[in-house]
């Protein structure tokens, strides 16, 4: 049974290139183009890894996400990644790193990002 990851983004373009890539290595992919249906399905679907931007609807969208990801009950183990350009479009000056409270994802990766660096992070917190 291959293993399924959900997309959280609203770059629709992106999302299908991401698809793409992770189908041609044998996963199951979904997409939600925002944290609500995002949220939704995540909790629907349980997949055992999401992928997921911030700056979607608002700017902190993802950030948001991830917290509502970790504080339920049906979706609480799910690894996430979060892939952004947060930093570079707001030019800030430092990165954001995971944590339990404030950020509980597993790996923060930046937008643009190298297929092979997305293939290696899925395949390290892909849940089992």
């Amino acid at each position: 049974m291959s293993k399924k990851i959900l997309i959280i983004d609203d770059d629709v373009d992106y999302s299908e290139a991401i698809t793409t890539l992770l189908e041609a290595k044998g996963y199951e992919v979904g997409s939600a183009p925002n944290g609500t249906e995002g949220f939704k399905k995540a909790k629907s679907e349980v997949p055992n890894l999401i992928l997921l931007d911030v700056m979607m609807t608002h700017k902190s969208e993802g950030f948001d996400v991830a917290r509502c990801l970790k504080g339920d009950a049906v979706t609480k183990d799910i690894p996430v990644i979060i892939i952004s350009g947060i930093r570079r479009e707001m030019n800030l000056p430092f990165a954001f790193e995971p944590d339990s409270d404030w950020l509980p994802v597993k790996v923060v990766l930046e937008k643009p990002i190298k297929p092979e660096v997305l293939l290696k992070a899925v395949e390290e917190n892909i849940g089992l």
